[in-house]
């Protein structure tokens, strides 16, 4: 079938997983109670706050109660869209400072170059917050490549293993949802994508490829083709 559009998952796929749990995660528990109390009043802040108080049902949560509500999520690697949001927030100081820079895979850079020049539309999805899937690949091991992709997504589209999120997708793209492969290390989330009628390709990066698996496996993105 024609593939006229990949979207992308990025912790596995794109990038390692190390990164994430190893740099990025620990960088924002460390920071994130310093950082909400210092900027509770601006805007974007109070408002992820805000979604905190509705997430646990209590308008009187006041900040430190948040904050405290926000680390244990943190601890748990719950997949919630203001602590999500308030880690990009974090990240964004981090990249800026130069604290870290964002980790691709070599593979997965010349893949994303390879299907762009060959017109395909590259988009992003991930239970990061689109705030922090810009940074990451704006602040890259290997320059900025945020230019090669059309759009970004994130759990305010919906669940990564939710077929109506893919759905969303697709009709956010435009396209029909059999013209679009998505990328991703989890079983699941390929099989909600399939679901609603998207290719598939499974990224096995450290493990044996299995031939007879649900999804095409892959080891990298060297054999992946668009269109």
């Amino acid at each position: 079938m024609t593939v006229r559009a990949i979207v992308t998952d990025i912790e596995g796929t794109t990038t390692s997983i190390s990164f994430v749990y190893d740099i990025l995660f620990p960088y924002a528990r460390a920071h994130l109670a310093d950082f909400v109390r210092d900027n509770a009043m601006r805007p974007e802040v109070a408002e992820e706050l805000d979604a905190v108080r509705a997430e646990v049902g209590d308008s009187s949560l006041d900040t430190d109660a948040a904050i405290a509500v926000l680390l244990a999520w943190a601890h748990e690697d719950r997949k919630i869209t203001p602590l999500k949001s308030l880690q990009g927030m974090i990240w964004r100081d981090g990249y800026a400072n130069g604290g870290f820079t964002g980790h691709v895979y070599p593979d997965a850079v010349d893949g994303l170059r390879r299907w762009k020049a060959a017109g395909c539309r590259l988009y992003v999805y991930s239970s990061g917050s689109v705030a922090a899937q810009k940074l990451l690949f704006r602040h890259s091991d290997a320059g900025d490549l945020s230019g090669l992709f059309t759009g970004y997504y994130d759990t305010r589209t919906g669940g990564k293993r939710e077929r109506a999120s893919y759905q969303a997708i697709a009709a956010s793209i435009g396209l029909p949802p059999a013209d679009i492969l998505f990328l991703s290390d989890i079983s699941e989330e390929l099989d909600a994508a399939q679901l609603a009628g998207m290719q598939t390709a499974w990224l096995v990066r450290d493990g044996v490829i299995d031939a007879a698996a649900a999804h095409p496996q892959h080891a990298d993105f060297s054999d992946i083709h668009c269109p």
